[in-house]
């Protein structure tokens, strides 16, 4: 899973290369580091205007099926910073802004509930967005200004500690808040009529493109159950949860009180969305290729194509018809915990040893993903190309450099903990590093963690984890929104995303420098230097870029993939007659 908002860098996202995003039926593999990036604009009120485009050929009626790993360990926005909860909540939840999409994949920033992307004052500093009439809760109430409000500060509550905490650190007066249950405004919140204004305590000229995430998105203050409310959100999509069934079920029905004419973003073909959680990928695979009954109706939002079956769908044009493939802008990669492996030679030791290779074969191949040497995916801009622990030569790992380490620092037979989520693949691949890590030299313990709750319990400053698995895409067009949050010393606390609880007075000094360049290819080569100076101290172990290999039923209509919530585009389906 990848903690994210939207995957784009820099104004841009990715496209797989010779353009578009993804593929179906095609044999050629798409090349991460051949991709190119798409700007992303800034659209107009026009453009912020419903509804949504008709895809071409789509029928309304019918019921689109999901077969996934695990449900949801989040679906308050507030607690929302996991791209699988993002993905899910897009038909129910709205934001001031968000993300529209042609019929080419392209993307474009407008107002979702808001009538525009926003208007900027003060060079940054001063936000305004007004709410268009019309939007209404899946009870028939109007969304109100109260609503709207109560969805900002309800962010500074102590119960909500997963999700994003850029607004919270951007508003004037934020860190002496403590949320609205006690009858207390946060006053950089201005409310006039139907237009609400953001005072900010530094310029953000991107702040439009941080409200798009789902982590933002509106509460209904009446509604608002404050713990409870993670269970059941109250929706203003075109979809409201009907059922939920823990662990095992979540159903969408319609709202039939949302008005198409005010959404630019979404369509709403099927009449139900059945999304069923505890399938392994192998189980999913299997059921795509029999495609019986209503699993020709069924896709999925995090299950790929199983790696043991990846050669057999791939190869055979039949079943890659059935097959969305696609690049993204996410790097995979295993944070250290910098409070327990607090040498630097051991952390370097781990990053020589890891069996990069062995573990793209255990994924499924070259057509799954490409190894990563870096933080940053080729496809961001402010990339910058180096391998500092020689995986390029050596990508099955150097177990010789790796003791010799090792030695120098005096920790031969190191212990280390490592966690990792509870899935097939996941085990094979916990046995390969266990293997090629105690082969340099290390004693490694592997812990299986419930793959539901995975990042919440990664995500506590006390976990008892040497290593876990981790993924990044930015969370809107910037180096700011990679570095700031994942390696900035100000960002550790329980469920932060700093997972290396990193805190280096010289990487925070080059964040806070980079943060403050307006130059863009300036602004690139610092946070590209970011990324070496962070790999320098082995914070973390780069592991992968990935290709996605999304299958789903012969009888699901349009599917194609959606880069900013980096899934298939779930109101863009429809059910085939």
């Amino acid at each position: 899973m990848i903690a994210t908002g939207v995957v784009a860098a820099s104004s841009s996202v990715l496209t797989a290369c010779g353009g578009g995003g993804s593929s179906s039926g095609n044999n050629k593999v798409p090349s991460v580091s051949k991709a190119k990036a798409a700007k992303i604009e800034v659209g107009t009120k026009a453009d912020s205007t419903g509804p949504a485009p008709e895809v071409t050929g789509a029928v309304k009626g019918g019921t689109i099926y999901g077969l996934d790993q695990f449900d949801m360990d989040h679906l308050d926005p507030a607690q929302i910073y996991v791209s699988t909860e993002g993905a899910i909540t897009v038909p129910i939840m709205r934001g001031l802004t968000g993300y529209k999409m042609d019929s080419k994949g392209a993307q474009t920033l407008v107002g979702d509930a808001a009538t525009d992307a926003g208007t900027m004052k003060d060079g940054g500093k001063t936000w305004s967005f007004t709410i268009k009439d019309g939007i209404k809760w899946e009870d028939g109430s109007d969304l109100s200004m109260d609503d709207v409000r109560h969805t900002f500060e309800r962010l500074f509550a102590s119960f909500v500690t997963e999700g994003p905490r850029y607004v919270q650190q951007f508003l004037q007066g934020g860190d002496k808040y403590t949320g609205p249950y006690e009858g207390k405004n946060l006053d950089s919140i201005e409310i006039d009529g139907k237009t609400v204004t953001f005072r900010l305590n530094e310029a953000r000229g991107d702040f439009n493109f941080t409200l798009a995430m789902r982590g933002y998105s509106l509460v209904k203050k009446s509604k608002d159950t404050k713990e409870k409310y993670d269970k059941k959100p109250f929706s203003c999509g075109p979809y409201r949860i009907e059922a939920r069934n823990i662990g095992k079920s979540l159903t969408y029905s319609r709202n039939t009180h949302w008005d198409p004419a005010t959404d630019p973003i979404r369509n709403a073909y099927p009449d139900k969305f059945v999304f069923q959680f505890g399938f392994e990928t192998l189980t999913s695979t299997d059921r795509y290729i029999a495609d019986k009954g209503n699993d020709q109706y069924t896709m999925s939002i995090f299950n790929e194509v199983a790696a043991e079956r990846t050669q057999q769908v791939l190869t055979n044009a039949k079943l890659k018809a059935q097959v969305l493939t696609a690049v993204d802008a996410v790097t995979y990669y295993w944070p250290i915990n910098t409070t327990r492996i607090t040498d630097v030679k051991v952390r370097q030791a781990i990053n020589y040893a890891w069996p990069l290779q062995q573990l793209q074969t255990i994924r499924g191949g070259a057509s799954t993903s490409e190894i990563a040497t870096t933080i940053f995916s080729p496809v961001t801009p402010g990339y910058t190309e180096f391998d500092l622990y020689g995986k390029t030569k050596k990508p099955g790992g150097d177990p010789v450099k790796a003791k010799a380490l090792l030695k120098e620092a005096g920790k031969v037979g190191q212990k280390l903990v490592i966690a990792y989520q509870t899935s097939d693949n996941a085990v094979k691949q916990a046995v390969a590093i266990k293997n090629a890590l105690e082969a340099a030299g290390f004693t490694v313990v592997n812990k299986q963690i419930d793959k539901s709750t995975f990042y919440t319990q990664i995500g506590k400053i006390d976990n008892q984890y040497d290593l876990f698995a981790a993924g990044w895409s930015p969370d809107w067009p910037g180096g700011y929104s990679v570095f700031y949050p994942c390696w900035d010393g100000k960002n550790i606390g329980d469920g932060r995303s700093n997972y290396s609880q990193l805190k280096n007075p010289s990487v925070d000094k080059a964040i806070a420098a980079a943060s403050l360049i307006t130059d863009g290819d300036a602004a690139n080569k610092a946070w590209g230097a970011i990324d070496k100076q962070v790999m320098e101290l082995a914070a973390c172990v780069p592991d992968y870029h990935s290709i996605r290999n999304w299958m789903h039923g012969t009888k699901v209509g349009n599917v194609v993939y959606d880069a900013a919530n980096t899934c298939i585009a779930l109101t863009k389906l429809y059910a085939k007659a």
